[in-house]
């Protein structure tokens, strides 16, 4: 029984929800960021804020380091992010890693710093745009050890207990089933493996005109779970290490997602992590 009924994303048709968030996203990665949108963060092309603020990147604010930023080439970082999954997920050299909507990479490449040529790293996106954009970031990074899939994260193109850690930046809250992601997350993740993912809670019940927006569902706001409800799905798919962490400073940047309205009294991002158990099943 999927436990999404609290979110508008519930109340949808999932493959309407899904060619919401692909086309959304899909002229994201053929037009870039747009400036000062209705929903999302408010980058300009370069990374700077829309305000005139451009000694911060839009990553830095999410918790990446001015050395993460500068390490991958320029096209990768969308700043679409809520988070920095890399910062807890506790990567090493060797370890296969999965990243779920993984944009045009920059959590990939990352991540292919963090466990070295003797690993692997696998980004599975919906959005073709994404994927192509993507796979054409490989060579400017010199990432051999990183290739992206095309596939829904409900449905991964992943082999069954291949995968050290799985991790994903804001990307769960679009999904219209989310429990069907968890299950299928656990699935891929070898005995002992690990999710470290950034993504957005729901703190406060959405006013209507918020959950009936197309704009906000696709802009990580409506699709949103709460911590009971995220822990409860994570509990069904069989993890167990549960953690679910909010990170109040970070309703800074999410007060800035919405010209209309103060987001922050509704989200805020968290770290979320789970562990499958070592045992075999």
């Amino acid at each position: 029984m999927s436990n999404d009924t609290n979110t508008v994303a519930g109340d949808r048709d999932p493959e309407e929800t899904r060619e919401m968030v692909r086309e959304r996203y899909g002229t994201i990665a053929s037009d870039g960021q747009d400036c000062c949108g209705d929903v999302g963060i408010n980058t300009t092309d370069d990374g700077g804020y829309c305000d005139g603020n451009t000694d911060v990147t839009g990553s830095e604010r999410l918790g990446y380091d001015t050395g993460d930023v500068a390490s991958i080439a320029e096209g990768a970082d969308l700043g679409l992010g809520c988070g920095n999954p890399k910062a807890f997920a506790g990567m090493t050299s060797g370890e296969t890693v999965l990243d779920l909507g993984s944009g045009a990479g920059f959590d990939c490449f990352l991540a292919a710093q963090e466990v070295g040529p003797e690993g692997d790293v696998i980004g599975v996106d919906m959005t073709p745009e994404m994927v192509s954009k993507a796979r054409e970031n490989i060579a400017k990074n010199d990432a051999d050890n990183v290739e992206f899939r095309l596939g829904e994260i409900s449905h991964l193109p992943v082999a069954d207990a291949t995968v050290d850690v799985v991790i994903s930046n804001c990307v769960v809250n679009l999904a219209p089933e989310k429990q069907r992601v968890f299950d299928d997350t656990y699935r891929v993740l070898k005995p002992g493996g690990r999710v470290a993912i950034s993504d957005v809670v729901q703190t406060a019940p959405f006013p209507d005109d918020v959950k009936m927006d197309p704009d906000s569902l696709t802009g990580c706001v409506a699709g949103t779970s709460t911590v009971d409800a995220l822990e409860a799905m994570l509990d069904s798919a069989g993890f167990e290490a549960i953690e679910i962490a909010p990170k109040d400073e970070s309703t800074e940047f999410i007060s800035d997602w919405d010209t209309d309205r103060d987001l922050g009294d509704y989200l805020v991002s968290a770290t979320i992590e789970a562990r499958k158990s070592a045992r075999p099943s």
